[in-house]
């Protein structure tokens, strides 16, 4: 379905959800080295429950491995600092959401690499920034609305 890329995750329990919501959607989850956090964590585990065993992640040693494995015009980055709406993305099934830490978000030099593939979440003005989990569950949800043929889910 879709990739899911957590550039340097440091909060287990964010990565557990979002272990649980790829395994609930049909994406494989990425990570990129270095975490923050063993993937043994007990925190991880605890908030991923019993998916978490079966989600299999694939683990990065750098985002540097992983940008040369992949197809740029498959990226798509998320960031507060995006050109444009995250409705404003054109998801096709096969594309990597990138996500980065809680507490730096995507490095700049990577989001000027790929400005025009870059979206943000709205928020009012008097926010700065979503939860990790809650932003990778927005931008997966509205990639899997515009691919909802190929959803497991009929009826979305």
């Amino acid at each position: 379905m879709f990739h899911i890329v957590l550039v340097h995750p440091q909060i287990p329990p964010n990565t557990g959800n979002i272990g649980r919501l790829c395994i609930n959607t049909g994406a494989t989850l990425h990570l990129i080295s270095p975490l923050g956090f063993d993937v043994d964590d007990r925190a991880l585990k605890r908030a991923g429950l019993d998916y978490w065993k079966r989600l299999n992640p694939t683990i990065w040693e750098s985002l540097h491995h992983f940008l040369d494995s992949v197809d740029p015009q498959r990226l798509w980055l998320a960031s507060t600092k995006g050109v444009r709406s995250h409705f404003k993305g054109s998801y096709r099934v096969g594309d990597y959401l990138l996500f980065g830490s809680e507490t730096a978000g995507l490095p700049d030099w990577l989001l000027e690499r790929y400005r025009e593939r870059s979206v943000r979440i709205p928020i009012c003005p008097e926010g700065r920034s979503l939860n990790l989990a809650v932003s990778v569950g927005i931008l997966l949800y509205e990639a899997i609305r515009q691919n909802r043929e190929a959803f497991c889910e009929r009826d979305i």
